[in-house]
């Protein structure tokens, strides 16, 4: 490999971990402004949004670049590939947190609900999966990857579970549709949070590996 492209790679790297850091901040504060009701910091999220959305054509055109000038092989040819994708996967991340944060807006203008939802539990477990895949590929470990690919059908339980608890809440409560429609639209986005963790942990083992993994039956919990 040429100096010249691994500054680059190097360059694309870092600007990647930017992106990385601003979504996971927005994800953050988004389900942080759900749960404590807090208008300003949903605005504050809506208003970023903008942020990730410019570094992620940078980072995309950086790619093409990339590709264009040098031609790379191999692992590095995978490596610019995967970037792409994970980059264009944080763009959506960083959507979804939006979205989170829009039904956080509708939702502290409401009475708060009596009925309980694992919230917490359910976005905890949803950024620990977006926390792990990026660790996995600053590290590129593929063995932390799997671990995310493993994790997510957990989330998917969650997201059923969820659903099950506004049907009744609608059936008990029909005065809170509203809300409570809200509050499953919630449960979705962090469920296809998790599932962009997942892409991104399988980005990961096609980048190392480059063993394709989506679509496999592969116990990742193995």
């Amino acid at each position: 490999m040429t100096t010249h492209l691994r500054n680059e790679i190097e360059k694309l790297k870092k600007n990647l971990l930017s992106i990385s850091i601003l979504v996971e901040e927005s994800l953050r504060d988004a389900v942080f402004a759900i749960t404590k009701r807090d208008k300003i910091l949903a605005a504050v999220v809506i208003e970023k949004d903008e942020d990730i959305d410019q570094m992620e054509v940078y980072v995309e055109e950086e790619c093409l670049k990339i590709l264009a000038l040098y031609q790379p092989v191999a692992i590095d040819l995978r490596f610019i590939v995967a970037i792409l994708k994970i980059n264009n996967d944080l763009e959506r991340i960083g959507d979804l947190a939006v979205n989170i944060a829009e039904r956080g807006l509708f939702l502290a203008g409401q009475h708060k609900l009596d009925v309980l939802f694992d919230f917490p539990g359910m976005a905890e477990k949803a950024q620990a999966m977006l926390r792990n895949s990026l660790d996995s590929l600053v590290n590129m470990d593929t063995e932390q990857a799997r671990e995310v690919c493993a994790a997510d059908d957990e989330v998917d339980d969650m997201n059923r579970q969820m659903y099950v608890q506004v049907k009744d809440g609608i059936r008990s409560h029909p005065e809170n549709i509203d809300s409570l429609i809200h509050i499953l639209g919630v449960s979705r986005h962090l469920e296809r949070i998790a599932d962009l963790a997942t892409n991104i942990a399988e980005d990961v083992i096609y980048m190392v590996e480059g063993e394709i993994v989506r679509h496999m039956t592969e116990d990742f919990s193995s």
